[in-house]
């Protein structure tokens, strides 16, 4: 399938790459809150075409780059793949575990008021 882009480019990591040829990339911005006088990070996530050709996994960086769309919410493709984010694994396992922990200290506190 090939897909002239035009537009935007931007460079991302993948994040998701469960779906059918469409993957969800997400990329770091930051933010100006002018009421603190301080940056906010933030976060943009993004799902793109994955061609067959490319075929990105989780934990790649890509580019990718604005076209047609392609369904209801698929409006960008990937273009290349750059590499590799080092620890990425490790990252992801970091943010289940802090889920985890959430939950078990939400379940101790409603123990607490039922007692």
């Amino acid at each position: 399938m090939e897909v002239k882009t035009r537009g935007r480019t931007f460079t991302g990591v993948v994040v998701a790459a469960r779906m059918q040829l469409t993957a969800i990339v997400e990329w770091q911005r930051r933010k100006y809150v002018s009421k603190y006088e301080r940056f906010e990070n933030r976060r943009t996530r993004v799902k793109v075409h994955n061609p067959k050709s490319i075929n990105a996994k989780t934990g790649d960086i890509v580019r990718i780059m604005e076209c047609r769309p392609i369904s209801k919410t698929k409006k960008f493709i990937i273009t290349e793949k750059l590499g590799r984010e080092r620890l990425f694994e490790a990252k992801q396992e970091l943010m289940e575990e802090s889920k985890v922990k959430k939950v078990e200290k939400t379940e101790e506190k409603e123990n607490e008021k039922i007692v």
